[in-house]
């Protein structure tokens, strides 16, 4: 195949049906609305890149050349149309409230992206390329555990806590709970495992050694 004549195919690949052609950034935000249109109404488990190629009104190949696979364009397009976690730190005046309301914010996308997509792309990635996405940063690098220690901190200020009372892994233990649960579940908590984590086992904990120390 000439290069002309690989050109005129890919053009025809990327053109959709109703008139003009699309090419860059416009035909790969068209896919990416149509995989987003496709999840909602379909699930994860049902859709597939032929339906999203017809959604937007393109070609599989043209989908494909951008994304191998289902995982990765559903990644992408949940990274295009799902808010992102809040890593900001909340002061309420309240250690509890801040920490509910810092979970709140880190697991209410997930609770918008579902547990039948978050199992799907979990069984989906494998190998190295699951071991790279699960690989959590050190603890002073991690924002979520840098959120936490500020939220203590800020507890501290109130007197509610003694930070030096605290080892690293209690500080962090709200989030190395959700992180655990979302592996091990493959689903979102729900509003209110989220409190029994922090009622029922954090702050039970953090007064525990505040007051033996």
């Amino acid at each position: 195949m000439t290069e002309q004549s690989h050109n005129r195919k890919q053009h025809s690949e990327e053109q959709p049906t109703s008139g003009s052609r699309r090419r860059g950034d416009v035909l790969e935000n068209a896919i990416l609305s149509a995989a987003w249109e496709e999840l909602a109404e379909t699930g994860y488990s049902r859709l597939t890149m032929e339906a999203v190629a017809a959604r937007a009104k393109t070609n599989k190949t043209a989908v494909y050349r951008r994304w191998p696979n289902k995982a990765k364009l559903i990644v992408a397009a949940l990274m295009k149309h799902v808010p992102k976690p809040s890593f900001e730190t909340p002061d309420t005046g309240s250690l509890r409230e801040d920490v509910l309301t810092f979970l709140a914010g880190f697991i209410k996308p997930m609770q918008m992206i579902g547990a039948e997509t978050i199992h799907g792309l979990m069984v989906e990635f494998h190998g190295d390329e699951l071991h790279a996405n699960m690989t959590l940063p050190p603890r002073s690098e991690d924002p979520l555990s840098k959120a936490m220690m500020n939220i203590l901190r800020n507890a501290e200020k109130r007197g509610e806590v003694k930070l030096a009372e605290l080892a690293e892994r209690v500080i962090t233990l709200p989030i190395d709970l959700v992180r655990l649960e979302l592996l091990t579940t493959h689903t979102p908590l729900t509003d209110e495992a989220v409190i029994e984590i922090v009622d029922v086992i954090f702050l039970p904990l953090v007064r525990k050694l505040n007051m033996d120390r």
